[in-house]
């Protein structure tokens, strides 16, 4: 953390205290041997003083200096020790000046005053000689000072495009976030929509037969119930994505330059917008990647249990993300390995591919944004996504969605 003193960062406030330091010393220190004795000394000091403020106020103070100076040629008393804060002065309006025409007028103010000071000098040889003397180092000061202000000029560019891009990046990325829960919202739609359905169904069929089979009227009502309970806890999620803000780029995985952005809609098998996928199309979708050019192999283990519409839902867009992950980088004739592992309290997506294959001829199929989208899928069902390059080459993704709990618990939770 930077340290500030009257507004200014404090190493910089110090190292000007320092050069002003030199200065004044400089003027004091010959105060008996040096031409006007104590007034020049004075007019030393007054330098020194002025050159506290070259950074903020270059122009200004490049004046003051010039003004002292020319007060030192008018009284006769030649070049002094202390006239290196002209030099000072000069450099500091070239390097800090808003505009770089403050400089230029500052330096032909300093030839000026070469030409000045030479004249005062005894002797033609010693003249010309003063006079190129000082001419290379003014000039040199000032060339120096615009080699560094261009480095300056040229560095905060490249901060404040740097700066730019990051704002971009995270508006892009919020953008994605957004669409993929409008999108995730809208598919939790449909599956509350058809739960309401099936409810209503069932309930007028268990009021029909409540007198006449008062078994089927409860095998209804039991059907009513369960399903309530799975539209409530999708209903849940559904105001969860709705309400939540949206998280910047998310952190962690390292993943593909391109999936950061969404990928092209041509899609080779894209489904439509609000038709409701599910895990058992899930053949389907691997038959059409395979005709776009990838050689997948699909192995189910563990004992696959019914899962929610939603979570059915997002088993398989994970799976078409991947694997359109897969084909986009890993490229055409590439072996990827789709595992659903039913476990228990979870089941896992394993998506590998081995990276050898070459870059597709057509647009690469798309069902989202990405990982972007695969982490927002996962985060409503309070699952875990793992994606990164493999050692022995090529990609993986990994998501464990828990399963959701007995309709027991969802009432006492609810």
């Amino acid at each position: 953390m930077n340290r500030t003193l009257f507004g200014r960062p404090l190493r910089s406030l110090a190292f000007d205290v320092l050069v002003s330091g030199v200065v004044a010393l400089l003027a004091v220190a010959a105060v008996v041997s040096q031409p006007g004795g104590v007034p020049a000394t004075l007019v030393g000091c007054a330098m020194a003083v002025a050159l506290l403020w070259r950074r903020v106020h270059p122009s200004a103070v490049a004046a003051v200096v010039a003004g002292l100076a020319m007060v030192q040629v008018i009284a006769g008393w030649g070049p002094l020790a202390y006239d290196v804060g002209v030099l000072i002065a000069l450099y500091s309006v070239v390097k800090y000046a808003e505009r770089l025409r403050d400089g230029v007028l500052a330096g032909i103010v300093a030839a000026i005053g070469v030409v000045l000071a030479a004249s005062q000098t005894v002797g033609n040889a010693a003249r010309w000689a003063i006079a190129i003397y000082f001419a290379l180092v003014t000039g040199g000061v000032w060339l120096a000072a615009l080699n560094v202000r261009t480095r300056r000029l040229y560095v905060l560019s490249l901060e404040e495009r740097a700066a730019t891009l990051e704002r971009e990046r995270e508006a892009e990325a919020r953008a994605a976030v957004a669409g993929e829960r409008a999108r995730i919202a809208r598919e939790l739609h449909d599956v509350v929509a058809h739960s309401m359905a099936v409810m209503i169904v069932q309930a007028d069929g268990a009021r029909y037969m409540l007198d006449q089979d008062p078994e089927t009227a409860r095998a209804a009502v039991k059907v009513v119930a369960d399903t309530g309970r799975q539209a409530l806890e999708e209903m849940r999620r559904l105001v969860d994505v709705l309400r939540e803000p949206s998280p910047a780029e998310p952190p962690a995985t390292t993943e593909s330059p391109a999936t950061a952005e969404p990928p092209d809609d041509a899609a080779v098998t894209a489904d439509p917008e609000h038709r409701r996928a599910a895990v058992a199309e899930l053949p389907a979708l691997l038959d059409r990647f395979r005709d776009a050019g990838l050689r997948v192999r699909h192995t189910v283990t563990g004992e696959p249990a019914a899962l929610p519409p939603g979570l059915d839902l997002t088993v398989y867009r994970v799976v078409q993300e991947a694997l359109t992950n897969a084909l986009k980088h890993a490229g055409v004739g590439a072996s990827v390995t789709v595992t659903l592992e039913h476990v228990p309290d979870a089941v896992v997506v394993r998506v590998v591919d081995d990276g050898h294959g070459r870059p597709p001829v057509g647009p690469a199929p798309s069902g989202g944004h990405g990982l972007v989208g695969m982490r927002e899928r996962v985060g409503v069902y309070d699952g875990s996504l793992v994606a990164g390059p493999r050692l022995a080459g090529g990609w993986r993704v990994e998501a464990r969605l828990p399963l959701p709990s007995t309709p027991g618990t969802e009432v006492a939770a609810a």
